[in-house]
């Protein structure tokens, strides 16, 4: 007979609540110590390493309670015209925010996927190469880039470093993606909805923002064109300025105004949305003009130094401003981390 998580022995409950306390500790090192010696460090080796990671694995999806949900994927041909759509499936959990606000975070497989873009590929630039295999673990993502009704519910959650403007963004709506965000600001918002969860769930869920590696392939959801949806977009399924064009697509509408999630009804193969276009979405990556040098296993590209330097962090995705050819899977940018403006946005990501 087997016996749930919670029914294990006593012992095993309390490697569980280490190995959590040490999953925060992990998320939290930069360039620290690995996952084993951290466990060899809290006292657990042998058969209690063991069977306490599979234990802690285990019940950490218990917790999670995950849910399948279906989606319409689209791909477009030469000219941007819509093919028939494809109805698939992914797995996907909800985080209580409070004051009734809900978080769709969606898991991602894991996979190896080539970052950056060919020579070949339209308006592509230097920093978008070398084009090098980058293996990606499975983690989750938010579904859609993170509103102005969750930026106020965890606005309000008590401060950890920082204070939070609640109401920041240039254009209004609950439904519309928060912008106006600095990059210091979301790691603000990450470290305080952290600490609600793991105050009343204990489960080691440490929200982040997406390393590079990790947007890009998620973005991709097993594509290699300029865009998910195939060697151009249209203004029927991106927000973008319409009055230019990528690839043999036509020009379209330029709303100049950021779209509510979901607008378009239509995500990538991973049953994301909106990663092409509307607001451009921070990574947690220092800037770096190339790829020579990145990591290989997905993490975040940090530069020495600490979370509150101001070297420049990462832009990915495009937004209601921009030309197609910067909405681009591969596309690259930057900011300063201190600084914001309307068409920057983020969404969330844990391990």
């Amino acid at each position: 007979m087997m016996h749930s998580v919670n029914q294990r022995p006593s012992n095993t409950q309390v490697i569980l609540q280490r190995l959590a306390e040490i999953e925060r500790i992990i998320n939290r090192q930069k360039n620290g110590l690995t996952r084993r010696q951290l466990i060899k460090v809290a006292g657990l080796s042998g058969v209690s390493l063991v069977g306490g990671v599979i234990a802690y694995q285990t019940w950490k999806q218990q917790q999670l309670n995950l849910q399948s949900f279906e989606f319409d994927v689209i791909t477009v041909d030469l000219q941007g015209k819509k093919n028939n759509p494809n109805r698939r499936q992914a797995k996907f959990f909800t985080e209580d925010l409070g004051k009734v606000v809900m978080l769709e975070m969606v898991a991602i497989p894991g996979g190896t996927f080539m970052r950056g873009s060919p020579a070949t590929e339209e308006a592509r630039i230097n920093t978008e190469s070398p084009q090098l295999p980058v293996d990606i673990k499975p983690f989750y993502l938010s579904k859609c880039t993170i509103t102005q009704e969750q930026w106020k519910a965890v606005a309000a959650l008590p401060k950890v470093s920082r204070d939070l403007n609640t109401d920041p963004s240039y254009f209004k709506g609950d439904n519309l993606p928060v912008e106006q965000v600095s990059w210091h600001s979301v790691k603000e918002f990450c470290d305080r909805l952290s600490n609600k969860i793991n105050k009343t769930s204990k489960t080691g869920r440490n929200y982040r923002l997406p390393s590079e590696a990790e947007w890009e392939y998620a973005c991709r959801a097993g594509t290699t064109t300029p865009f998910h949806f195939g060697e151009t977009i249209t203004t029927d399924l991106v927000n973008y300025d319409g009055n230019s064009t990528y690839g043999f697509g036509s020009k379209g509408e330029y709303r100049q105004t950021t779209t509510k999630e979901k607008n378009f009804r239509v995500a990538n193969a991973f049953g994301l949305y909106d990663m092409h276009g509307n607001v451009w979405e921070w990574c947690d990556d220092h800037w770096h003009y190339s790829y020579n040098g990145a990591p290989n296993d997905g993490s975040a590209w940090l530069k020495q130094g600490n979370e509150n330097d101001s070297y420049y962090r990462v832009l990915r995705g495009g937004s209601w401003s921009d030309n197609p050819k910067y909405c681009r899977s591969a596309q690259r940018n930057r900011y300063n981390p201190n600084y914001w403006y309307k068409n920057i946005g983020f969404r969330v990501a844990i391990s």
